[in-house]
């Protein structure tokens, strides 16, 4: 993993996602930060420089596609796709809705989903890893082989351990640690 790529996206994470203020996640728990990896994901570099990191853990660990519930995996998702495109990895991409369309396919799972395959359930940031349990679930009996949950950051607030019971192996980029780290190291 190049050193300088992942100090520029920590930077970048740290600088334009990271807020301190009382709210309320996802995972229904309260926190007095938030990283909204989405105002770096939507940028150029940011969108870069996640996937060319990330497709090296989706490589790492023979992932065949990867993907998750809508909004929250959709950038980093098609971050990978690219970055896999550029180094000629066969890896395809697909997002989850949270109930099947009634209209068009009436799908729940969307993209290049394919049955059988290593799969890998995504998301940007992961608190508690319940919309990631809950892509997974879909995935599941939609025939996918899920092996793997993968984040751009996580909070270190019990996602580990749901996805153990659930037989899933982890990776993350960075801990919600590091970006909290670098944002105050900066000033």
């Amino acid at each position: 993993m190049n050193d300088h790529d992942r100090l520029d996206l920590l930077g970048m994470l740290a600088e334009l996602s990271y807020f301190e203020r009382d709210l309320k996640l996802t995972s229904g728990r309260s926190s007095n930060y938030y990283i909204d990896c989405k105002r770096t994901l939507y940028l150029p570099r940011g969108a870069y420089l996640a996937g060319e990191l990330m497709v090296e853990l989706a490589i790492a660990n023979r992932i065949e596609q990867l993907g998750g519930l809508a909004a929250g995996a959709l950038p980093v998702t098609d971050a990978i796709i690219g970055a896999a495109y550029r180094h000629g990895a066969d890896l395809r991409g697909f997002f989850v809705r949270k109930q099947t369309k009634e209209h068009g396919l009436q799908q729940q799972i969307e993209g290049a989903f394919r049955p059988g395959l290593r799969t890998a359930v995504i998301d940007d940031t992961i608190t508690s890893g319940g919309s990631s349990l809950e892509a997974a679930r879909a995935v599941r009996e939609a025939g996918g082989d899920v092996v793997a949950a993968m984040a751009l950051v996580d909070r270190g607030e019990g996602a580990a351990e749901a996805f153990a019971r659930e037989g899933l192996h982890y990776v993350y980029l960075f801990s919600a640690a590091e970006v909290r780290a670098r944002r105050f190291s900066k000033g």
